[in-house]
């Protein structure tokens, strides 16, 4: 499958979900900025997927990044943040949404895992309990220690 075949709209992240759980494949799904790809990025995307078959990401739209990280972010746009994660073998799937949370997406996709990092506890991790209401599982991944955007930014912006 090609990078831009990955990138799809909810309503066809939903088929494609369907169409998945209907051959038996388990769908992970997870969600964020996800602005500057680094390397705790790539490993928390990688172990995500090793938890299913298939693994969905709801990528947060621009103007969700900037309500949530401030009016200087993102630093790259959606359209290149969905290509770069497309681009990895382990992502089976990109959807934009633009909401302030993924809930809304989650409650249309229905994943059957849902997964974030350990800097959240199951309690509060937005969807979680549309997905355990509907037999799914919550699990969290532990993070690359010193790997985040705003870090690297930082150290960008002290040299």
């Amino acid at each position: 499958m090609s990078t831009s075949e990955k990138i799809r709209s909810q309503d066809a992240m939903k088929a494609q979900v369907l169409e998945w759980q209907n051959q038996g494949l388990k769908v992970v799904f997870t969600n964020g900025c996800f602005d500057i790809l680094h390397l705790g990025h790539i490993d928390y995307l990688e172990k995500a997927r090793q938890l299913g078959d298939r693994l969905v990401v709801g990528l947060n739209a621009d103007n969700s990044v900037r309500k949530l990280k401030g009016e200087n972010r993102p630093v790259n746009p959606e359209n290149a943040r969905s290509r770069m994660l497309a681009a990895l073998s382990f992502v089976d799937g990109v959807t934009v949404f633009s909401e302030d949370t993924p809930k809304q997406l989650i409650e249309q996709l229905i994943p059957d895992i849902l997964v974030k990092g350990s800097d959240y506890s199951i309690e509060t991790i937005v969807g979680a309990d549309i997905v355990l209401k509907h037999g799914g599982k919550v699990e969290t991944i532990d993070l690359v220690s010193g790997y985040s955007t705003t870090n690297i930014i930082e150290k960008i912006k002290d040299k």
